[in-house]
């Protein structure tokens, strides 16, 4: 059995990202990027879904919520690939509600196609929209 997490493509080589991953070559980079994504996309009313968080959660479980595997392997695509190419991920879980609202409105201000291939269904962001319909 996999461990949770979500993989991408890039020069016919995998990389793998566990939620909160430090170990990537590009960690900085990557970390970087999500932060800029998540300033961009705050500004168009995202906000990290506190609910997902226990009362007791600190700030260490916070930081890796917010740095989910879907995450950073959509910056890590955002980062490797050429502009309007879409992202093409797969992931060993069902996607949760924080990023896929996140990776809809990460889509729409990079005016990338970003597909998903989740433990149930596929997941085709575009225009800040999802194929699914926001019914996974």
């Amino acid at each position: 059995m996999l461990p949770v997490c979500s993989w991408i493509e890039v020069n016919k080589r995998s990389h793998v990202f566990l939620s909160g991953d430090k170990s990537h070559v590009q960690t900085n980079e990557i970390y970087r990027k999500v932060d800029s994504l998540v300033y961009q996309i705050s500004k168009r009313g995202y906000v990290l879904e506190e609910k997902i968080l226990l009362p007791d959660v600190d700030e260490q479980e916070h930081r890796v919520l917010l740095y989910h595997s879907e995450k950073l392997s959509v910056a890590f695509g955002l980062l490797n690939t050429m502009n309007k190419s879409p992202l093409q991920i797969m992931q060993s879980h069902r996607i949760c509600n924080d990023c896929h609202n996140a990776i809809k409105l990460i889509a729409l201000v990079t005016r990338r196609e970003i597909v998903m291939r989740d433990a149930s269904r596929f997941h085709h962001f575009k225009h800040g929209s999802c194929s699914c319909g926001d019914y996974w």
